[in-house]
């Protein structure tokens, strides 16, 4: 019993390490990726452009 316990503690342990490894290398891309989508938000707002369609339509 006492070995299915420290069993379930060392996989619940890793799997932690792994989900906060994954997070840790991630959030500097998701950062990047939601600036890069801001600054297009921003320049399709200031553009003066004929096209008004709402994002998502082609």
């Amino acid at each position: 019993m006492f070995w299915k316990i420290l069993g379930v503690v060392v996989l619940v342990w890793i799997a932690f390490m792994i989900l906060g490894w994954l997070i840790k290398s991630l959030f500097p891309i998701l950062m990047v990726s939601a600036v890069i989508f801001g600054l297009y938000l921003l320049y399709k707002a200031v553009s003066g452009s004929k096209d008004k369609s709402p994002l998502g339509k082609y």
